[in-house]
């Protein structure tokens, strides 16, 4: 794409961008202020609403006052006709009496323990109901049977008489009726006298708001529905889906009281009349009921009495969308027009600006297929002008810079020329391999060690690795990677052929300028003959120890065996046995058999099993063997021990065997008796020390370094063999035994050892010891 119609695209990129912003910014003003002028409607609607309700109530309040006032009339004139006792008022005379005093029907209530019952009326349907459950009625029962001042709010009181307000009937469901209560407190029953007539019936719907809701919903044809809601029952587990509840069906505590509920969800609605009750603000929202988008507001009213209903209004949400389609067709017919006049414009603007940067592409061209000797001629002074002077200068140091690499690149080919010649005949076999494995670069040594080409091996994983070092070989890569510098090591490698060679390989990763691992170099050498030669070596060195022992061996048996001959040929010629001599014959047979057994014990190791032990417990273990001849020699142990018992894997009777000839050294080195240390502690993660110290007469140190030598002993009866031996052990258990002692300041011994790991101790059924 040109410059042209890049600077053409991006203007009228920009424009479109700027007009999108705009068209979203009017869209959701605009939507917000049609939401916020529904919601002023919807809360007109509900003022109204709530006026018609004041206004039947106050009408409603006028007729009942009027209404209540002659039923009290006509429940004086009953009294003064009916005996005391309700158990003599008979029905009929009830019918008789009712159309005397002018109301419909009269009903006797008769307070029982618990209960308010009609014994007596002119209604049989009336007959044996309770008013227990009747709420504020049966309140103003037991009030009015008291003779107190019935405090409900409900209805109307008067002197010993009390009016509810306009509910249906119980016995009569279909009958808006007016009852009045009288009780003199002469008498046993309290007078119900009621009116329930077409006419009452009539005019209590008549002052219902349901035509002002209905009239509302024409003049704003938007409103779908509007109900008047009684937060005290609504949402109750009695309410259905339409708003009717069985449980409260009076025309005070039904929870629609007035209008329908038809677009109702009632979880969300309950929560909202919660809400609205408790904050005393509106809540509106806008949710999609039986298909129909609608904008769902509850408006609080209080009444004068502070108690509080909900005026639901539900609105169609249809009113809001056309007006924003509109508005939004008429933003994008707009956008469109300005958007090809802007591409128009930025195409000529394009044109003029992008003259002077045709001269420069022409002259980059120029410069990037190596022509740098035709300046650029730009006379202008604007930045254009300064660019062009730029160019021209960047011009002359790029010309410059490339004889300059030219010659760099010729050295760099030379001295590459000269290092790939070094490595090729380099007699260490060399090959380098990407991050994933696979072969770079190999030289000749490598092909001639290994027994691949150069073309069968390039790109590919390399397989010189015995199934058997894989684990290891992995280990290695994985610290190469990790950044670890890793010293030369001697293993095992196949061959082409699947024979193995033995390696020296040492492995290094490559790096570029910011330090990231490019590749890994390895380097490999054939250590076949230089381990024949190391193994002769070994084995001169062995036959060479084997022949000092051997002399050892014979020195320290020719002695015993003189002194043997020397009695032998003494008793032969006497003739006799001597039993003096033959104790001391015994006794240097005792010593050349252990000087035999020791020597065995070197020649031939007994086949031992390591197990998973307490160090603790071994030290234990010696000390009580050897506890009687300390005391012999008076002698006492004490004990440094760490408060962690620490596990080591070791052959038990080795070690042991370790610590006897340690602490049997250190008794026979005290003759004055004294006290042996034992210590026991943690060195580090992974290894502890055991150090033994005793007061004894030390070891001259012209005796230190031949320490550890077959036959070499400061002991009268000693071999020499016991801390060779002693040294053996440690080693094969992975550790080190160090001595170090000052003649007349005693002698003290270092041993440090592996810790056992704990997959160790959970593999030998042990379980760590705590702290």
């Amino acid at each position: 794409m040109s410059i042209k119609n890049k600077l053409t695209l991006i203007m009228s990129g920009s424009l479109l961008l700027i007009l999108l912003l705009y068209i979203l910014l009017s869209f959701y003003t605009t939507q917000a202020n049609l939401k916020k002028d529904s919601e002023s409607k919807m809360l007109v609607a509900a003022r109204q609403v709530a006026a018609s309700v004041e206004q039947s109530q106050y009408s409603s309040d006028y007729v009942q006052r009027q209404i209540g006032e002659m039923l009290r009339m006509a429940a004086i004139l009953a009294a003064k006709e009916l005996p005391e006792d309700y158990h003599d008022i008979d029905n009929k005379e009830l019918i008789r009496l009712s159309k005397e005093v002018g109301v419909t029907d009269i009903s006797i209530l008769v307070r029982t323990r618990d209960d308010v019952v009609v014994l007596k009326s002119s209604d049989p349907k009336e007959l044996g109901m309770s008013t227990q459950d009747w709420g504020y009625w049966f309140t103003a029962f037991k009030q009015l049977f008291n003779m107190e001042r019935v405090t409900v709010s409900k209805g109307m009181y008067m002197d010993k008489f009390w009016t509810g307000p306009f509910e249906y009937s119980t016995s009569n469901p279909g009958f808006i009726d007016k009852w009045g209560y009288y009780y003199d407190g002469k008498r046993n029953y309290m007078i119900d006298p009621f009116i329930r007539s077409d006419a009452v019936n009539q005019y209590a719907k008549m002052v219902s708001p349901e035509a002002v809701l209905e009239k509302t919903k024409q003049v704003n044809p938007q409103i779908l529905e509007i109900a008047c809601i009684n937060p005290q029952t609504f949402g109750n587990s009695g309410m259905t889906e339409n708003g009717y509840d069985s449980n409260n069906n009076k025309l005070l505590n039904r929870p629609i009281q007035y209008g329908t509920y038809t677009y109702g969800d009632l979880a969300r609605d309950k929560q909202a009349v919660s809400q609205a009750v408790k904050t005393g603000a509106n809540v509106v929202f806008a949710t999609k009921v039986h298909g129909v988008k609608v904008l769902k507001s509850f408006i609080p009213m209080f009444k004068s009495d502070q108690s509080v209903y909900i005026i639901s209004i539900v609105m169609d949400y249809k009113t809001i969308s056309q007006v924003l389609n509109e508005q939004l067709m008429n933003y994008l017919a707009i956008s469109a027009v300005l958007l090809i006049i802007v591409i128009m414009v930025s195409y000529i603007l394009a044109g003029y600006i992008i003259r002077p940067i045709e001269s420069m592409l022409i002259k980059v061209k120029d410069v990037s297929e190596g022509r740098f000797d035709t300046p650029l001629a730009l006379n202008s002074k604007d930045e254009f002008g300064l660019l062009s002077s730029k160019i021209n200068a960047m011009t002359r140091s790029l010309s410059d810079y490339t004889n300059q690499l030219k010659q760099a690149v010729e050295e760099n080919k030379s001295v590459k020329d000269h290092l790939e010649s070094i490595i090729q005949q380099t007699a260490d076999a060399i090959h380098t391999v990407d991050w994933s494995g696979r072969v770079i670069q190999v030289n000749k040594a490598f092909e001639d060690l290994y027994g691949w080409t150069g073309n069968e091996v390039l790109g590919k994983p390399l397989n010189i690795v015995p199934d058997f070092l894989q684990e290891e070989e992995s280990r290695k890569l994985i610290a190469l990677r990790n950044g670890e510098q890793l010293p030369p090591t001697e293993t095992l490698r196949l061959k082409k052929d699947g024979s193995l060679v033995e390696v020296s390989i040492s492995t290094a990763p490559v790096r570029d300028e910011d330090g990231n691992i490019l590749s890994f170099i390895s380097v490999s050498r054939d250590m076949t003959e230089r381990n024949k030669m190391d193994e002769l070596l070994r084995r001169s060195e062995k036959l060479t120890t084997v022949g000092q022992l051997a002399a050892g061996v014979a020195h320290e048996i020719r002695n015993p065996l003189t002194t043997l001959r020397g009695f032998l040929q003494l008793q032969r010629e006497n003739n006799r046995l001597s039993p003096l001599h033959n104790e001391i014959m015994l006794s240097e047979l005792d010593r050349i058999n252990l000087i035999v057994s020791e020597f065995l014990i070197l020649a031939k190791p007994q086949a031992i099993q390591f197990q998973v032990k307490s160090i603790r417990n071994i030290l234990s273990d010696v000390v009580s063997l050897l506890n009687s001849q300390a005391h012999l020699f008076g002698i006492e142990f004490k004990f440094e021990f760490e408060p962690k018992d620490y596990k080591v894997h070791c052959e038990e009777n080795q070690m042991k065997q370790v610590f006897i000839n340690i602490i049997k050294n250190a008794i026979e080195a005290m003759e004055s008796g004294g006290i042996i240390t034992i210590e026991l502690f943690r060195l580090s993660r992974e290894e502890i020390g055991i150090t033994i110290t005793d007061q004894g007469i030390g070891i001259p140190s012209d005796m230190m370094p031949k320490l550890g030598e077959p036959f070499f002993t400061s002991k009268e009866n000693g071999t020499g063999l016991g801390l060779m031996i002693s040294q053996g052990i440690i080693e094969g258990h992975k550790g080190m035994m160090e001595i170090f002692s000052k003649p007349g300041q005693g002698t003290r011994v270092d041993i440090v050892l592996p810790l056992a790991q704990e997959t160790d101790i959970e593999d030998k059924g042990e379980e760590p010891s705590a702290d």
